[in-house]
């Protein structure tokens, strides 16, 4: 086939309305996965109020999501394709609107607790059945890149979205807001999702791995669960090196059990493949230190800086708006036409170099919107942009069957992991260095304290990104061929592009 028939047929594919019906649901679900993250953060004051939550209790609005999502995103990728993509992709919409009207309409907090555990539940269901109807129907490489950037764009945004819609809403309306919204969003996706073809489920051809389901579900719970317990009780905590350690021996376990086991729930080759290998690490890292920027910027410009929740979400629409350049019109246009590496290592580096800018901070720094903030928001939105389209892309390209399904959960398990630790550690980190701060410069104020906290975790945060640039160059930097990129005339006749 020629350069120019290839063309042709691509601007044919594109002209296929059901493929953009299909990023527009899959975007809308990507938002609610990512929003519901962040949105209930800003909401939790005015929910412990309204319900009577305890101190120690009201944690689990947000950790009982947090828990599900991430524990059960392996089991949630076999059942995607047991049950085929797009029909997972359905119930897990209409799970979660009826989560969050449940959550909403919520009168004690053991309801509360209840829904967003559900939300989890269909979100894990929801996220790697949505990832994989984008990598079947998006196959040709400018189409994939535009798909893929916005689909990027869209979760890079979402937290931020998030931070913004929930001072708003709970500022205006009500904080049960902050989870009603989800449910026309939830109906509108599945609207757009009747337009999205039929994927045929997979056949595994055995029985479901519950050994692999129980053991990921418990390990991955558990640590998940020490990361949350690490910030506020810290590291040296009894019970989270306990959770740390179940969680250790239950994924060794898991490990085990999927080398022996004919179908397993995680193939490992998933994991072990250099390429791939590079894109989960590299996602990883990078929400081990994005997730703990954005909780110092929430921080510092209430605490420091007198924002007020409302304006310190709005701040951070700086960040979200670099991220959507970054990821369509840079990562997007560019995806098929350079190696992943080419996008992947200068997105580390420019967000790293974002965050590098705040470490400058000092308590009496002026013009600090302008000549920090705007800067360093620019910088780290547009690194996102630009790893988490090639990011998922790799982590998905030449997958078939189940294998897509658990290469979905896989990277987004990846994101949830990172996110987890990355506030707990960069938050011990902070607490650590602004105690250490108090205690040896005597007279210090508490704000001078708190914003030496920050900076010395932000450096641990630049340190982690430019780790994420040296490991993600190693992986990916190497010849060949790449997910996306146009293939050769005699390529044309491979079903797969082999991963590079």
């Amino acid at each position: 086939m020629s350069a120019e028939d290839a063309a042709a047929a691509e601007a044919a594919e594109d002209d296929k309305p059901t493929r953009w019906w299909t990023l527009l649901a899959v975007s809308a679900a990507q938002l609610l996965v990512v929003l519901d993250g962040t949105i209930v953060n800003i909401a939790l004051p005015s929910a412990q109020s309204a319900l009577g939550m305890s101190d120690a209790s009201r944690q689990w609005a947000i950790t009982a999501y947090a828990l599900a999502f991430g524990g059960l995103l392996l089991i949630g990728g076999r059942v995607s394709g047991a049950l085929g993509h797009r029909r997972a992709f359905v119930v897990g919409l209409a799970g979660f609107a009826a989560a969050s009207a449940l959550g909403g309409a919520a009168a004690n907090p053991e309801t509360l607790f209840g829904a967003r555990a559900l939300q989890g539940v269909f979100a894990a269901l929801l996220a790697p059945a949505g990832l994989s109807l984008l990598t079947l129907t998006f196959t040709e490489p400018r189409a994939r890149g535009r798909a893929f950037g916005v689909f990027a764009a869209v979760g890079a945004a979402g937290s931020a979205v998030g931070l913004v819609a929930g001072g708003l809403l709970t500022e205006y309306a009500s904080w049960r807001w902050c989870l009603y919204v989800n449910v026309p969003v939830a109906l509108l996706a599945v609207l757009g999702a009747t337009f999205v073809p039929r994927v045929r489920p997979a056949h595994a051809g055995g029985a479901l791995d519950v050994p692999g389901a129980l053991l990921s579900a418990s390990g991955f719970a558990a640590v998940v669960y020490a990361f949350n317990e690490a910030e506020p009780r810290g590291w040296d905590s009894p019970r989270v090196l306990a959770l740390l350690a179940t969680g250790a021996v239950l994924l060794a376990a898991f490990v085990a059990v999927e080398l022996r086991t004919p179908q397993p729930l995680l193939p490992l080759r998933i994991l072990v493949h250099r390429a791939r290998a590079g894109a989960f690490l590299a996602i990883t890292l990078l929400f081990v230190a994005m997730f703990g920027f954005y909780l110092f910027m929430s921080y510092y410009t209430q605490s420091a800086l007198g924002y007020s929740p409302v304006e310190a979400g709005l701040t951070l629409i700086v960040n979200a708006l670099a991220a959507l350049v970054g990821a369509t019109f840079i990562a997007g246009k560019l995806h098929g036409r350079v190696a992943p590496v080419a996008l992947v290592v200068p997105g580390l580096l420019a967000a790293a170099a974002g965050m590098l800018i705040l470490t400058r901070l000092a308590p009496d720094s002026g013009h600090v919107f302008w000549l920090y903030l705007v800067p360093s928001l620019t910088l780290t939105g547009l690194g996102l942009g630009c790893v988490l389209p090639p990011t998922a892309s790799l982590a998905t390209a030449g997958m078939r069957g189940h294998d897509i399904g658990a290469a979905s959960a896989a990277y987004n398990a990846s994101q949830q992991l990172g996110a987890a630790l990355g506030t707990a550690l960069l938050n011990t980190v902070a607490s650590s260095a602004a105690a250490a701060y108090a205690a040896s410069h005597t007279g210090a104020t508490p704000a001078a304290a708190s914003v030496h906290g920050y900076t010395s975790a932000l450096v641990v945060g630049f340190a982690i990104l430019l780790a994420a640039a040296c490991l993600a160059w190693a992986l990916l930097a190497v010849r060949g061929r790449w997910p996306g990129r146009e293939p050769s005339t005699s390529e044309h006749s491979e079903e797969a592009a082999p991963l590079p």
